[in-house]
């Protein structure tokens, strides 16, 4: 249905490189190719790729990468440090020119980067530093009182990023922790992506690992923290109400219409949701492409294809 495909237009940034999966650059780039072509492309958002691998990703993805003037270049965010960034910003702009000017080289983009601060005042320096042609997503620690740094975020042009799980137990955050950094979001206007732990769709206790024997623990699902942002915008809930859907584990609770997206009482029509999608919860970095398409069809929210 419509709402469907407006909620998870381009919502995932793919994160292969990164655990639990922890692909070598190689299989992570064919993989990424294979995504662009398939059915699901529409779901698929950006390749996530430490700037200081961007050689290596080269040396793969060049074959693979567009050649047309006319195709849609590989859209890529770069995942950057604090210490030496603005000498990882020049290597994003050498390369982007690179990609640009050597026909050869294929079409592809870092449009974004990603980055940690702990502080305002590091959250300063990096806008500081950052030209407008780059938009940051900017890590916060789910552990602290994130309200402060979203202020210091908020009409920068800076966005938010908040980690929701881990390969171990604790490095997920309470649904607590998950609501208020959504709540807080909302207040200051400040846009974000979620990251780490959303491969399932419902709230559910999976396996953190593709180990024979890994470890498991109740992950949050992206439907859940998606709609939460979708709920705490377009119809100002407070925390409380925003904590019950980050908590919900039923996937019947999530009703899609080609009107819109309900959650009990609560509705947020498709013109809503899509300007959610544009302007407040960005995208989701996840390591897996297949695994949430799949889950997304065991509950009747896709058509039941190959991935």
């Amino acid at each position: 249905m419509e709402s469907v495909r407006t909620l998870l237009s381009e919502m995932f940034d793919y994160a292969g490189l990164f655990p639990p999966s922890s692909l070598d650059m190689t299989t992570a780039v064919q993989n990424y190719a294979k995504y662009v072509e398939s059915t699901h492309r529409w779901m698929l958002g950006r390749f996530v790729c430490p700037v200081a691998k961007v050689e290596a990703f080269d040396e793969v993805a060049v074959p693979l990468l567009p050649k047309g003037e006319s195709d849609d270049p590989w859209r890529l965010s770069g995942l950057v440090s604090l210490d030496n960034l603005s000498e990882q910003i020049d290597t994003i702009f050498r390369f982007n020119d690179h990609h640009e000017t050597v026909v050869d080289a294929g079409r592809c983009v870092i449009e974004v980067i990603e980055l940690k601060a702990s502080s305002a005042d590091e959250i300063e320096r990096i806008m500081k530093i950052v030209p407008e042609q780059l938009e940051p997503f900017i890590e916060l620690d789910h552990r602290q009182d994130v309200r402060g740094l979203l202020a210091a975020i908020a009409g920068t042009g800076g966005r938010a990023k908040i980690r929701c799980g881990g390969v171990t137990p604790d490095l997920i955050p309470s649904v607590s922790e998950v609501a208020r950094f959504i709540a807080h979001c909302a207040s200051a206007e400040v846009s974000f992506k979620f990251t780490a732990g959303l491969h399932h769709p419902v709230r559910a206790e999976q396996d953190l690992t593709y180990e024979s024997d890994p470890p498991r623990s109740t992950m949050h699902g992206f439907l859940n923290v998606f709609t939460a942002a979708a709920m705490a915008r377009a119809n100002r809930l407070g925390v409380d109400e925003l904590h019950d859907i980050v908590a919900e584990t039923d996937p019947k609770a999530f009703i899609f219409t080609e009107t819109g997206l309900t959650w009990h009482e609560h509705f947020v029509p498709i013109a809503k949701l899509a300007r959610l999608r544009e302007s407040f919860a960005i995208s989701v970095g996840t390591c897996s492409f297949a695994e949430p398409i799949e889950d997304l069809m065991e509950i009747g929210l896709l058509e039941r294809t190959a991935v």
